[in-house]
């Protein structure tokens, strides 16, 4: 081999050699961790708040994530995940907090500024929605066989390649559950994954806070880093509308927003609450993951400056709504900055889904108590202009369809008063006040495009008198 052979082969392996470090240094330090993340918090959740078998985490809820491994420490309740080696991240599970990814902050920390749990009330023997006691007779008006067929279309599995995973079931006619069903491993007491439902939740919570006259969703919103500038401007109404015009990509992936947000940061408010105005305020409807957080931001402000401390923010839905409810499955995670992960990070039962649905099918009315303000049910219902299909309302889906054709809308066989709580893999409350019904479909459904839940409601609904 000639010298100037020998010359030219060592500088192309060592522009090779180069490309090939700062190829690794840059999945190690912008992709990585947004995969070890993503899996890590996940595995945590699905084993200690969930309850579930870390196999069936990794086949299941992490299967497209399937190269990322994840090691369980049972013991010391935490998982922690990389990607041949690199981006470790840490989940640590906080019993009545679920779990948070330790990022800036070490497990010890977020240990040691977690509350002490409450305890949690014993299940009550009395049936839905008061306990968590056994389906009685069905009522004579609804047809057993119909509602068995509904059951069995929302599990039934058509494309091995593309499973739907549906997990829980449950149906609640004029207040009595009426079905149920479960997949194996999973029971009635089992907590599970809501994503974007979590949204509405987080609705709920300022809809308390405004019934305490402790926001008005009207005003401005409370954003100090927005004044003195045409940020200002924004409503809370807006944010909830999603049309409060910030830039904002609901993308999911590698160097995307709504990742980084949720998977890579320690404060899931800081990115959306820096973004700048891509649109003036209520002129674009814009779906957002971040402008949920900024709202669970504002609502962790409220109740900090009304009972003086993160601790009574941090119990703040148990004793609010989760308790009031009987969701004793119930919880909501916080970020390492201690502010609930309001646009994604909340478990709960089926039977916990169900009564949140049924508050809202009473008018915000359990037991004769207001929870949430008289008309807040009818206000998050009402579709918000730009909506395409009439198809949002203020931080939960509606069904009122394209103002220039009602017949165009979300789920063409269900009533337009149809409204729903709504989860990326198919999980979703929906609530049809005509009909008195609240149906609960959990899932982990990763190609939302093989489950049919217009479907599945509209079968359900054959079995209900008219």
């Amino acid at each position: 081999m000639g010298r100037r052979l020998r010359r030219a082969l060592f500088w192309l392996l060592l522009v090779l050699s180069i490309l090939l470090a700062a190829a690794v240094s840059f999945v190690a330090i912008y992709i990585a961790p947004t995969g070890t993340g993503y899996v890590a918090k996940l595995m945590c959740s699905g084993v200690f708040v969930a309850g579930l078998e870390p196999e069936r985490v990794k086949r299941e809820d992490l299967r497209p994530q399937w190269f990322v491994s994840a090691s369980v420490d049972h013991d010391a309740r935490t998982v922690t995940s990389t990607l041949a080696g690199m981006g470790a991240r840490t989940a640590v599970h906080r019993e009545g907090l679920g779990c948070t990814l330790a990022i800036d902050k070490s497990v010890e920390e977020l240990r040691a500024a977690a509350p002490t749990p409450a305890p949690r009330p014993p299940a009550s023997e009395l049936p839905w929605p008061k306990g968590e006691g056994a389906i009685g007779a069905l009522p004579a008006e609804v047809d057993q066989d119909k509602l068995n067929a509904a059951l069995d279309f929302s599990f039934g599995e058509v494309d091995p390649e593309r499973p739907l995973w549906t997990r829980g079931v449950a149906v609640a006619h004029r207040g009595v559950l009426i079905g149920e069903r479960y997949a194996t491993g999973v029971t009635k007491d089992t907590p599970l994954l809501g994503w974007s439902m979590t949204k509405s939740v987080t609705a709920a919570f300022v809809g308390i806070l405004v019934h305490d006259g402790a926001l008005d969703v009207m005003a401005p919103a409370p954003v100090p880093d927005w004044r003195g500038d045409e940020r200002s401007a924004i409503t809370l109404d807006q944010l909830l509308r999603m049309s409060s015009g910030l830039e904002f990509a609901e993308v999911y992936g590698p160097l995307s927003d709504a990742t980084a947000m949720l998977f890579e940061s320690d404060d899931t408010v800081a990115l959306p609450m820096a973004k700048p105005l891509a649109h003036a305020p209520d002129t674009v409807w814009s779906y957002s993951s971040g402008t949920s957080n900024i709202i669970s931001w504002i609502v962790r402000r409220a109740v900090e400056q009304r009972e003086g401390s993160w601790e009574a923010y941090a119990t703040f839905p148990r004793r609010r709504l989760f308790e009031p409810l009987g969701m004793r499955g119930a919880v909501i995670e916080p970020d390492a900055s201690g502010t609930f992960v309001g646009s994604s990070f909340m478990y709960a039962t089926a039977r916990d889904w169900a009564r949140f649905g049924q508050l809202h099918l009473q008018d915000g009315v359990w037991e004769g108590r207001r929870l949430l303000p008289e008309g807040w049910v009818e206000y998050v219902r009402a579709a918000t202009k730009g909506a395409p299909k009439g198809e949002y309302g203020a931080h939960w889906w509606t069904n009122a369809g394209a103002p220039a054709d009602v017949a165009d809308r979300r789920f063409p066989s269900l009533p337009t008063d149809t409204f729903q709580a709504s989860g990326f893999q198919g999980q979703a409350v929906v609530v049809i006040p005509s009909r008195e019904l609240v149906v609960v479909r959990l899932g982990m459904t990763h190609d939302r495009s093989v489950y049919d839940l217009d479907g599945f409601v509209a079968r359900v609904l054959e079995a209900l008198p008219e």
